[in-house]
């Protein structure tokens, strides 16, 4: 079981949620955050004051998948992400260790279904 962690331009969930749909890849948490990377932020000019923007809005994506389903969730990820511009975003695998639905009681692989 892995845990894949994505950060997206809020621009191009849509195209990201549309390409895993198309991945049979239904299940996924979405929360809006603020980064920065290469980007580095940029200054904005508001009432006569340079205001230094280093927080850029991001989407972050978590999917927990079983094995089978790494390589077709970071695939679709990557298809509806990119623009080939600095500031697509990143994708994170990291191992999962248990994962267990309350309402069942089932634990593992069975639970992330």
């Amino acid at each position: 079981m892995k845990m894949v962690i994505a950060y997206i331009q809020p621009h191009k969930l849509n195209d990201v949620k549309q390409e895993l749909y198309k991945a049979e890849i239904y299940k996924l948490s979405v929360t809006n955050s603020l980064g920065c990377g290469q980007q580095k932020g940029y200054t904005e000019h508001y009432r006569g004051v340079d205001i230094e923007v280093n927080l850029l809005k991001k989407v972050r994506l978590e999917i927990a998948v079983n094995e089978n389903f790494v390589k077709p969730t970071v695939d679709a990820i990557i298809k509806g992400a990119r623009t080939g511009e600095i500031g697509d975003g990143k994708i994170f695998i990291v191992d999962l260790a248990e994962c267990i639905r309350i309402r069942s009681g089932e634990t593992g692989s069975a639970a992330i279904g």
